[in-house]
């Protein structure tokens, strides 16, 4: 969408941003659970740290890119998007060595874990579990949640692509700005 008057696109606020919130959730639990569960030392550790930082730092820089360039927007949101799923791929992994079980469809408990990451957006709202949770549930509520966070992702990369395809890139906004300001 095009600024009345201009042709710079109405800033993103990512804050907004339902997979942006699901990062900081995944960024928040995963910091604790690296902290909690994983040795000094275990190169892991700081894999999945870094991933998740990663992560949410890409969502960040990619929508204020979004401003004056589609590409770099599309670009570190995928960037955003492979170090979630660099993460996923870990949390797999922890519960593959583990040998503890991914739940699927299937397990008693599925449906209402994903129904409450669904719902709930705040790491607050998932900070009082961390005792609570066995490796197991910690595991596979970030997973829900990355899953969550990937759907988001693809489907505002899905809109960038369609905007760009009806509107077009800021050169061609810029062009038509500066024809509309002298009258052509």
């Amino acid at each position: 969408m095009v600024n009345a008057g201009g042709f710079l696109p109405k800033p993103v606020n990512y804050r907004d941003l339902l997979f942006y919130k699901k990062a900081i959730i995944l960024y928040g639990m995963t910091y604790w659970y690296q902290d909690h569960y994983l040795i000094r030392g275990d190169r892991t550790k700081d894999q999945m740290e870094q991933a998740a930082r990663s992560g949410k730092q890409n969502i960040v820089e990619g929508t204020a890119d979004g401003m004056t360039s589609i590409e770099m927007e599309i670009k570190l949101l995928n960037t955003a998007r492979g170090s979630l799923l660099e993460l996923l791929e870990d949390y797999e992994d922890q519960l593959r060595s583990r040998r503890l079980e991914q739940w699927d469809k299937e397990h008693p408990r599925y449906d209402k874990m994903v129904q409450y990451c669904y719902r709930h957006h705040d790491l607050r709202d998932f900070t009082p579990f961390y005792k609570k949770w066995t490796i197991e549930e910690f595991c596979n509520v970030a997973l829900t949640l990355l899953h969550q966070a990937d759907r988001g992702m693809l489907s505002y990369l899905k809109k960038v692509e369609r905007t760009f395809l009806e509107e077009g890139g800021i050169k061609e906004k810029m062009a038509a700005a500066r024809r509309n300001v002298r009258g052509y």
